[in-house]
């Protein structure tokens, strides 16, 4: 197994942990995050172990290559001075250093191939857990924009039960009915204590809306043409039970006695509301007859 396929193993191991004992994502993120640094240094480590390696077998070949070279000049040396015995074990020697040499050129070959493929893995490796920063900042908004939603469909499902509301209805029933009853009870309190003479004027003061009623209703007669203008009519009473003939009678004969009772300030009792409606049943009627 490689070592970034050892470390791989190790990150998704500790990944599947943190996310099954997951409480806080956000903390969580945030420990996946120091753990793949921390096997990033790992990794570090090791490609660089891995680069020394290599060195080391460059040294090595580098020094076999040159011990090579020197035997080769030592034979050559021994032949300008006629020694062909140490002309012979210089070129022994020189060969078992070239024999190590090209041993040695096929490991460095392949350590220097391995060290650059860590290296890359290594950039690899590097980038991603930047990528990986910069998700958790991302995933950690989502998250939050999560739980607000979550809030918020807690909120509306806990709402969304009527007893609530009802509880809220039958308070402000409540209140109303404490705001009326409060209201009645000060009306009763000033009726009794009331001013009398106060009370009177209040309502010689409104009985100032019967002359206008009389006024619009000599106007609607002016504009019906039943009087002529300028002239001044006594308006009927409702509820007296008789026609208009002897309503006209009445008017004639009671004539001093309206005299002798202008200026007083009668009052009239107001007419209920039923009486109202039976006067203009007998009129409709009468219409119809006619």
């Amino acid at each position: 197994m490689s070592i970034f396929s050892k470390f791989s193993t190790m990150i998704k191991s500790n990944i599947n942990d943190l996310i099954s004992r997951a409480e806080n994502p956000e903390k969580m993120l945030n420990q996946i995050i120091l753990d793949m640094r921390d096997q990033l240094a790992k990794a570090k480590r090791e490609v660089a172990a891995a680069i020394a390696d290599e060195r080391k077998l460059k040294g090595q070949l580098q020094g076999e290559v040159k011990q090579t070279r020197d035997w080769e000049h030592r034979a050559m040396l021994a032949v300008k001075e006629g020694r062909d015995d140490l002309a012979k074990q210089a070129l022994i020697r020189q060969q078992e250093h070239a024999d190590r040499a090209a041993v040695l050129e096929g490991t460095w070959q392949a350590q220097a191939q391995e060290t650059e493929k860590l290296k890359g893995s290594l950039r690899q490796l590097n980038d991603k857990i930047e990528e990986a920063k910069r998700k958790r900042n991302l995933l950690i908004a989502k998250q939050k924009r999560a739980q607000a939603q979550k809030r918020i469909h807690e909120t509306m499902s806990g709402l969304s039960d009527t007893s609530a509301f009802e509880a809220f209805n039958r308070m402000a029933e409540k209140i109303e009915e404490e705001e009326r009853r409060s209201l009645a009870h000060a009306e009763v309190t000033e009726a009794l204590a009331g001013d009398t003479l106060e009370s009177e004027f209040l309502r010689l003061e409104s009985g100032s809306g019967d002359a206008d009623v009389d006024n619009k209703l000599a106007a609607l007669k002016a504009e019906m043409g039943l009087l002529p203008s300028g002239s001044g009519e006594a308006p009927k009473r409702i509820g007296s039970g008789r026609g208009a003939g002897e309503a006209a009678d009445s008017a004639a004969s009671d004539g001093s006695e309206a005299d002798a009772a202008e200026g007083e300030a009668a009052e009239e009792p107001p007419i209920r509301e039923a009486e109202l409606l039976e006067e203009f049943d007998k009129l409709q009627r009468g219409g119809a007859r006619a």
